[in-house]
């Protein structure tokens, strides 16, 4: 098991070294073995890259992408599951670019459908367009509650609520005389999102066997999916659904993590 500073400093090799003929990318690891599979348990967060841009840490990283290893998750992969990117989708006709849709009203239909599930996502960087500063102005003007202020992590923890939502934007967006906003840098790492109401229920949360409380309770479903593709990235060889994940957390808590403590895992069965 090695994190990467480990993996930077014992290095790779190219795959025609050996004579393999190949030419398919180098090799990951010493001399006397050769890695097959990079699963990351890290890797997620800025504080697993603390030598910063051109530190030791993606200069490793780097070493794993271009090696012939499988990687889970490859960093194409690793950069979709971002909510930058989740709000870049949401984007009117960018769906439509991996659609075929044409004059069919099947596809047409199918890209409509997904865009109606879609909550409201909107940027507070340098690509803000006219619907992210109406979302913006709306949210420091009184409706912080109906937002949330994401930034590009997982776990939860990391997003803000309410006050905090509405201060936290309002000390880094100037107003113009116009009525026009400036946005400061420091937002362009986070998202705005719609914020999601679902329907509460009575129900008792348990955590290690221990009971937790009970109380009203809301839940939120996320489905798993698994994706292969080859070292070009031109063939998938499997896409396929891979299960689900059920939380479960008292109505009151904003945040939603299990690993962090904020929600426990559930089942639908028990909705």
């Amino acid at each position: 098991l090695y994190i990467l500073d480990d993996i930077a400093e014992k290095g790779g090799k190219d795959d025609k070294d050996e004579g393999s003929g190949s030419g398919s990318g180098p090799q990951l690891g010493p001399i006397l073995y050769q890695a097959s599979l990079v699963y990351y348990r890290a890797g997620y967060a800025p504080t697993d890259y603390p030598d910063g841009d051109d530190g030791i840490e993606w200069k490793a990283r780097e070493m794993i992408e271009r090696s012939i290893a499988t990687k889970c998750p490859s960093l194409g992969y690793h950069l979709a599951g971002t909510k930058k990117v989740q709000q870049e989708l949401a984007r009117p006709g960018v769906l439509e670019r991996f659609f075929d849709t044409g004059s069919d009203s099947d596809s047409n239909d199918r890209v409509q459908r997904m865009r109606d599930a879609f909550a409201g996502l909107y940027s507070l960087g340098d690509d803000a367009v006219e619907e992210d500063y109406l979302a913006i102005k709306d949210a420091i003007s009184g409706s912080e509650g109906r937002y949330v202020l994401k930034p590009q992590r997982e776990g939860g923890g990391y997003n803000y609520y309410g006050e905090k939502l509405a201060a936290k934007i309002g000390a880094n967006v100037k107003r113009n005389d116009d009525g026009s906003l400036e946005l400061g840098e420091d937002l362009a790492e986070f998202i705005l999102m719609q914020r999601l109401f679902p329907p509460k229920q009575r129900a008792v949360l348990l955590r290690a066997g221990m009971v937790e409380g009970s109380g009203e309770s809301i839940s939120e479903l996320g489905c798993f999916g698994t994706i292969l593709q080859s070292f070009d990235g031109e063939t998938t060889l499997h896409n396929e659904y891979a299960g689900f994940l059920l939380r479960t957390k008292f109505e009151n808590v904003d945040e939603g993590g299990v690993a962090s403590g904020f929600a426990t895992l559930s089942s639908p069965y028990l909705c």
